[in-house]
């Protein structure tokens, strides 16, 4: 029995955009039918780069061309709301790049027409759909670190003192929360399953207006916890631990995920190793795939309740910080 071809399109042809669709390569039943930016000289370019059949100068075209199944959303983070309901509205389902919005209002606007409309809907948190770390939450669910009471995850790099770059320009949404920060949350989120009932934390606000540096305690029910850090100014060791009161499990850079070690108390470790030859987006693609193949309106792997916590969370951390966007008012 053949796979039903899903039609992509690409909304903004950027860095982000490219890696997509060179992973797109190896989901079965993909094919890249189009591609639109702001610029038509860009959007050209990146269709003949990757031989796309069409080029648009504009989202709206994108959004009324036939031929598209689903679009990838991977432009700018201030862009996503207004980007995303394009093609809802238009019927498109979509895969829309983290952090899915600036704030919880835009996720919470986005989702609901999502849903009322069914229309598919999923941020496109990589991360959660790797194999390493559906292990992981294979032997989380099997309860092989007991009772999970401490998670540790961090997501660091070093950019230099670029203020014009987009990671510390305020205006497109710059700074570490919304970039790194989202990593580290998420992984959080569905190790616990919930959002934390208390949260402490300290930022390192730039001159450009944006954190570049910041530590996040999350407190949870039963008292467990989760230390979290992040910085575009400070290259760390991008790694997580989970710990129970059986053992733990070590994921080294656990955002692009390629193993993952389970360490129970007097047993010998055991690891699990992917060979994945892609960078490992393919994996969400194959996922809205699945979804949009068995009629689905969103995934299991990362529900939409779930995105607009995580967006929530973010939101209470940057009222502690004074952060405020555009976006917010």
């Amino acid at each position: 029995m053949s796979t039903p071809t899903i039609k992509w399109g690409i909304a903004g042809p950027g860095n982000i955009s490219r890696q997509f669709v060179k992973d797109l390569a190896f989901a079965k039943g993909a094919e890249v039918v189009a591609v639109a930016g702001r610029s038509l000289e860009k959007a050209e370019s990146f269709a003949k780069e990757f031989n796309i059949p069409q080029a648009y100068g504009s989202l709206e075209q994108l959004a009324e061309d036939s031929q598209v199944d689903i679009v990838y959303v991977g432009t700018l983070h201030p862009a996503h709301k207004d980007n995303t309901l394009t093609f809802l509205r238009a019927g498109k389902a979509v895969l829309c790049e983290k952090p899915f919005t600036m704030n919880a209002a835009e996720a919470e606007e986005m989702i609901t027409y999502a849903k009322e409309n069914r229309v598919f809907l999923m941020e496109a948190m990589w991360t959660r759909h790797l194999p390493a770390i559906h292990k992981v939450r294979q032997w989380l669910e099997e309860g092989k670190i007991g009772e999970v009471r401490l998670v540790k995850a961090d997501f660091g790099f070093n950019i230099g003192w670029k203020p014009e770059s987009r990671l510390l320009n305020h205006a497109l949404g710059g700074g570490t929360l919304l970039d790194a920060g989202i990593y580290p949350i998420s992984f959080i989120s569905m190790v616990y399953g919930t959002q934390p009932v208390n949260i402490m934390s300290s930022a390192r606000m730039g001159e450009t207006g944006v954190d570049e540096q910041f530590s996040l305690l999350f407190e949870y029910e039963g008292k467990r916890t989760a230390s979290l850090n992040g910085s575009v100014q400070l290259a760390m060791v991008n790694d997580a631990y989970i710990f129970g009161t059986k053992g733990h499990i070590h994921v080294p850079l656990f955002l692009a995920a390629r193993s993952a070690t389970l360490k129970v108390t007097g047993e010998e470790p055991v690891t699990y190793e992917d060979d994945r030859k892609a960078h490992g987006f393919v994996f969400e693609a194959e996922e809205a795939m699945a979804c949009l193949r068995e009629g689905r309106t969103e995934s299991k792997i990362m529900p939409l309740d779930e995105t607009l916590a995580i967006m929530t969370t973010i939101d209470t951390i940057r009222k502690q910080w004074n952060l405020t966007y555009p976006a917010d008012k």
